[in-house]
């Protein structure tokens, strides 16, 4: 462990890349036998030299951006160009770390100590003209025996030159219609996809016949709601809409945009390796069948960790949340008890009610032997500590965005109607079980064809470009056979 690293000084980076939460270049990839084939932009799938840039990120990131390229450097596949002009593309990374406590390394004794640290490393790849090509978001492997910031930089070295080996292109950019600038829409609903809607609506804006989206992230009930009553153009929701909250002419149609993770979280003073959840120990806390900590059902998995003698205080939404109806889904599939009570707002049997992420987090915060529930992202960015959950496969699973990635990576459309459908307790052997779909519903048909062009616009680029930009905020993008499907969606609107 580096005795040296500084933890960052920003609390919260905001979801924008060259902002305080996407900056940072990394990596300039392949090999360039002529100096002049550098200055040609890259071929579809054949970038040969990558630029990594100055990451930001406090004390380590000149640590880690010297281990990033050396990583690279050991390829034979790829160039690390020395600046981002004679590179065909550009790696920006922005890295994120902070102490979260100490451990002894002799057992019988505390005179020799190292601190741990936790945090992420935000990384996007871009072409010449700062078109998204790839992204990707790392955190600490579980069991990593070096440094948070070997660690990190291995993993995400790992990550680009695996998919450079695959081929990386840039999307095409749908053909904007002609009546687009003239138009803006509004958006409203879901909290959980929320920091990447901000990000694709402020790129989508920047596009050549791109246009203003504005979104409120006031929850997926709130967001259906107001789409039934026509006060907005589209709604965010991780909860697939019932037929009868709309009217009988607006039928919708559901948009899968993104793939995510709820997780469990827990402030337990004195715990700093990690707790182990199977479901039916989060279903039996969550409704109050299990109250202490140091309960032997708890105990039996996590035999090295530290349980209080203490009361467990159970923190849930009290307001209309996708968050939640993922959440109770999951816990319904692990216990008959719950089944009665999947929704977005439900008659808790146990615990504290707040609303909102934000409200989770203060609460959690302030309550010592607290456990909640939040996505994944938010997790992340607001430095929280949550659990690794037991998967179908018999493995304990810590979200991250490869355990996200392997819960959807075999999923097909199984004739589900308006591709809705779940990604709840996937059998890949390394899938994170909390896995969920997140959903835009747009009305089928729209009086307004400028209007219906622009939201049809907003989609084609959302399921190309946009997706390209997810995986950096910790979400995984979409399987390329549900892609397929929704662009065809898309193209019959009315």
């Amino acid at each position: 462990m580096n005795p040296q690293l500084q933890p960052h000084p920003r609390a919260i980076p905001a979801p924008a890349r060259r902002q305080p939460w996407l900056l940072l270049a990394l990596c300039s990839l392949l090999l360039c036998h002529h100096p002049a084939a550098a200055q040609q932009p890259a071929a579809s799938g054949n970038i040969r030299t990558v630029f990594v840039a100055p990451l930001t990120g406090g004390g380590a990131a000149d640590a880690l951006r010297t281990r990033l390229i050396a990583r690279l450097k050991k390829s034979a596949s790829i160039h690390i160009a020395d600046d981002a002009q004679s590179a065909q593309a550009v790696l920006h990374a922005d890295a994120v770390m902070w102490p979260t406590g100490t451990v002894s390394i002799n057992p019988r004794s505390n005179s020799v100590t190292l601190t741990n640290y936790q945090g992420y490393l935000s990384a996007e790849l871009t072409d010449p003209a700062d078109h998204p090509l790839w992204s990707y978001l790392v955190t600490p492997s579980r069991f990593r025996t070096d440094s948070i910031v070997d660690d990190l930089a291995d993993q995400l070295g790992a990550r680009l030159l695996a998919a450079l080996a695959g081929g990386i292109s840039a999307s095409p950019v749908p053909p904007a219609a002609a009546t687009a600038s003239a138009v803006s829409l509004r958006a409203a609903g879901a909290t959980f996809p929320a920091p990447l809607y901000q990000l694709w609506f402020r790129s989508f804006a920047q596009e050549p016949g791109g246009l203003p989206i504005r979104y409120d992230a006031i929850g997926s009930a709130a967001g259906i709601a107001e789409l039934a009553a026509a006060k907005i153009d589209l709604a965010a929701s991780d909860i697939p809409a019932q037929r009868d909250q709309a009217s009988p002419e607006m039928q919708l149609l559901h948009i899968p945009t993104v793939v995510g993770g709820v997780v469990p979280i827990y402030n337990l003073p004195g715990e700093s390796r990690g707790l182990n959840l199977t479901p039916q120990l989060l279903a039996d806390i969550f409704s109050g069948k299990i109250l202490k900590w140091n309960d032997p059902r708890i105990r039996e998995w996590n035999k090295d960790a530290h349980l209080p003698d203490a009361a467990i205080t159970v923190v849930h939404r009290s307001d209309g949340s996708g968050t939640t109806f993922v959440f109770t889904s999951y816990l319904a599939q692990a216990s008959p008890d719950w089944k009665p009570r999947v929704g977005a707002t439900i008659e808790w049997p146990t615990g504290i009610g707040v609303t909102g992420n934000e409200g989770i987090a203060q609460q959690v915060e302030k309550t010592p032997n607290s456990v909640s529930y939040v996505e994944l992202t938010y997790a992340i960015q607001h430095r929280m500590t949550y659990a690794a959950v037991r998967n179908p496969a018999g493995r304990f699973i810590q979200a991250d965005l490869a355990s996200i990635e392997a819960a959807v990576a075999t999923h097909t459309h199984s004739g589900e109607d308006d591709l809705r459908f779940s990604a709840l307790n996937m059998p890949a052997k390394e899938a994170y079980p909390i896995t969920t779909f997140t959903w835009l519903l747009v009305p089928r048909t729209s009086a307004d064809p400028r209007k219906r062009a622009a939201i049809a616009g907003f989609l084609r680029w959302m399921l190309t470009t946009g997706q390209k930009q997810c995986a950096s905020l910790g979400y995984a993008p979409l399987p390329p056979e549900i892609v397929r499907e929704e662009l065809a969606a898309v193209d019959a609107l009315k």
